[in-house]
């Protein structure tokens, strides 16, 4: 899942600077995954809590950004064989949390059209995820019903963008 929608970076904000796998990268990394399992959107935030603790430290290399950035997209990857055995045994669109990685949850949400919604994220926090989950599964939908949008193809609409990152702002 290389990185394929321009602004997947977290637009010059810290990334965790321990080491890789430690639970301490201070982002969530979400991304919806077509019906070909082919990332179709991709974006990293910084948390809110972490955003608040940290206090103007040292900026991390390009390269470790780099780093976590492809070890979030292993991680989301191999969640989805999990997404796909849980898709057969319930009738819920919100999956909770699937999977976790050191400290940090893989919580999923699987559309009737099999997309694939996908968040690591460090908190446990059902009720405000789903409600993200809700808005970009909406936001998604609108962006289905666009005449000049191809199914399955990468979303490049900043608006797209700039929303889902609200809802981020707004419940992660």
């Amino acid at each position: 899942m290389n990185a394929t929608h321009s602004s997947s970076s977290s637009g010059g904000s810290g990334i965790g600077s321990g080491p890789l796998g430690q639970g301490n990268s201070p982002t969530c990394y979400f991304v919806i995954i077509g019906t070909k399992d082919n990332p179709i959107y991709e974006a990293e935030f910084v948390s809110v809590n972490t955003a608040r603790s940290s206090s103007g430290g040292a900026t991390i290399p390009e390269a470790k950004k780099e780093e976590f950035r492809h070890l979030n997209q292993f991680i989301a990857h191999s969640a989805l064989d999990m997404v796909e055995d849980l898709q057969w045994s319930t009738n819920q669109m919100y999956l909770k949390a699937i999977d976790k990685f050191n400290e940090r949850f893989i919580s999923a949400y699987l559309t009737a059209g099999n997309i694939k919604l996908l968040l690591l994220h460090d908190a446990k926090s059902d009720d405000a995820i789903r409600n993200f989950f809700n808005d970009c599964y909406e936001l998604y939908i609108k962006t289905l019903l666009n005449p000049f949008y191809e199914p399955n193809s990468i979303i490049s609409s900043s608006a797209f963008d700039t929303k889902v990152r609200a809802s981020a702002k707004r419940y992660l």
